[in-house]
C-alpha cells in the first residue's frame, strides 16, 4: 500500500516541468498554472467543489504540446455568484487575458455559464461537462447550509466525498478517484465552506445571448454526482450544442479518460477557430512564455480589441473559419505512462489525513478521558463525589 503522499508518475514529471502561480488581487488568492504558446487565446478549466487547478494536468500536458494555451485555476475564495464574477474579471486582466474559451465541470461548468452570462464578450466559447443549470436541488439537500462556516473541517471533507460514488471502479476511475480525494485533503476549511456556499445559494443561469454551435456538452454516461435530470434540462436548454458523449469515466473524465477528453477539447477549439501554434512549443521556457516578440504581441492586443467589438460567439471575419490539420508531431517527447498507484480505497486516505488533524485528535483526547473515568468510577477506584 502506498503513503498518502504518492503521487502518479506523469503528475510528478508534470510539476517538475510547469510553474505554478500565485497572485493576491485584492482579498482573493489566486492559484493556477499556465502554460502554451501566449498568442494562442487561451482555454480556461474551472474544477468542481472536490477539484483544485492540479486536476487539470493532463490536459495542461497533452493540449500545450499541441500548440493550444491552457489555463487551470482554483477556485478562489468567494462567497457569492457575485463576487466570483467581479474576481474572475478581475484576474483575466491581471494576467492580461481579454477573450477566453472556458471549459467547466460541475460547479466549475455552473460557474462558467454565470460568467458567460454576465460577461459575454470576454467568453468565446463553452465546454461543459457533467453540469447544471441552477442549485434549487443542492440546496433542498443540504438544509444545514447556514452553519457551514462553522462546521469543522474534516466533516466538510466528509460531505464533499460522499457525493463520490464508491465502490469497485475500473483501474483508470480507480485512480482518478484517488486523485481527486488527495486534493481534496489540501483544501482549507474557508475553500471548502466558500464552495459549498455557492453550490447552495439560489441562483440559475440565464439565457447566453451567443449561439449554441459555439458550446460543447461532455458528459460521461455511466454515473457521476450531478443527478441525470439536471444534465438533462442543460442539454434541452442548449439544443443546437455539439454533444460529446463518454461511454465510461466517471466524476473525473478529465482524468479517467484523458486522451477521449483532450480530443473533444481540440475539435471544440478547432470548431470555434482556435488555430494552435505547434511551431513554437519547443522554445516554451519554464516560466511558460513562447519567446514571442513584442510586434507579435501587438498583433494579437489588436485583434483582441476587434474580437471584443463583435462580442461572444462571433468571428472576425465573415468567412468559415478555416481548421488546420492536426498538429501532432512524432517530435514532441512522450510523457511519462507509469504511475504510481494511489491508495486502493478513498475512504482510507481520509482517515488516515483525518488522524493527523488537531480536530480529530483532540476530540479522542477529551473521549479518552471521559472514559477512563467512566471506568474507574464504575470499578470502585474514585468515588461519584470526588468526580
Amino acid at each position: 500500500m502506498k503513503g498518502v503522499s504518492s503521487a502518479p508518475g506523469d503528475y510528478v514529471y508534470f510539476k517538475s516541468q510547469v510553474p505554478l502561480h500565485k497572485i493576491p488581487i485584492g482579498a482573493k488568492q489566486w492559484r493556477y498554472y499556465d502554460y502554451g504558446p501566449k498568442t494562442v487565446p487561451p482555454l480556461i478549466c474551472i474544477p468542481g467543489i472536490a477539484g483544485t487547478a492540479d486536476v487539470y494536468y493532463k490536459q495542461i500536458m497533452a493540449l500545450s504540446m499541441k500548440g493550444y494555451r491552457v489555463i487551470s485555476v482554483d477556485i478562489p475564495r468567494v462567497w457569492s455568484y457575485h463576487e466570483w464574477i467581479q474576481a474572475f474579471e478581475k484576474f483575466l486582466d491581471t494576467i492580461d487575458v481579454h477573450h477566453v474559451h472556458l471549459y467547466g465541470t460541475s460547479l466549475g461548468g455552473f460557474l462558467a455559464q454565470l460568467f458567460a452570462h454576465h460577461r459575454p464578450r470576454r467568453v468565446k466559447s463553452l465546454v461543459l461537462s457533467n453540469t447544471y443549470l441552477d442549485t434549487r436541488n443542492f440546496a433542498a439537500a443540504m438544509p444545514w447550509a447556514p452553519f457551514v462556516s462553522w462546521t469543522p473541517s474534516f466533516l466538510l471533507k466528509r460531505y464533499v466525498l460522499t457525493g463520490i460514488r464508491d465502490g469497485p471502479h475500473e483501474p483508470f476511475i480507480a485512480d482518478s478517484v484517488d486523485f481527486a480525494v488527495s486534493q481534496v485533503e489540501t483544501l482549507s476549511k474557508d475553500d471548502l465552506a466558500s464552495r459549498l456556499t455557492l453550490t447552495v445559494e439560489a441562483a440559475s443561469v440565464g439565457s447566453l445571448p451567443h449561439s449554441d454551435s459555439f458550446i460543447t456538452i461532455m458528459d460521461t454516461n455511466d454515473y457521476c454526482a450531478i443527478p441525470q435530470h439536471l444534465k438533462d434540462e442543460l442539454t434541452e436548454r442548449y439544443p443546437e450544442a455539439r454533444r460529446a458523449y463518454l461511454k465510461t469515466g466517471g466524476d473525473f473524465p478529465f482524468l479517467s479518460r484523458p486522451d477521449e477528453v483532450n480530443l473533444h477539447l481540440q475539435l471544440h477549439l478547432r470548431r470555434v477557430g482556435v488555430e494552435p501554434r505547434p511551431e513554437v512549443v519547443k522554445s516554451i521556457s519554464k516560466d511558460g512564455t513562447d519567446g514571442t516578440d513584442s510586434n507579435s504581441q501587438s498583433k494579437k492586443k489588436t485583434d483582441e480589441d476587434k474580437e471584443d467589438r463583435q462580442g461572444f460567439g462571433s468571428s472576425s471575419s465573415d468567412q468559415s473559419p478555416t481548421f488546420p490539420e492536426s498538429s501532432g508531431s512524432s517530435n514532441d517527447p512522450p510523457l511519462p505512462t507509469d504511475s504510481i498507484q494511489l491508495l486502493s480505497s478513498s475512504m482510507e486516505k481520509l482517515v488516515v489525513m483525518q488522524l493527523m488533524t488537531g480536530e480529530v485528535y483532540q476530540s479522542c483526547v477529551v473521549f479518552t478521558l471521559c472514559y477512563c473515568t467512566l471506568v474507574l468510577v464504575q470499578g470502585g477506584f474514585i468515588s461519584r463525589q470526588s468526580v
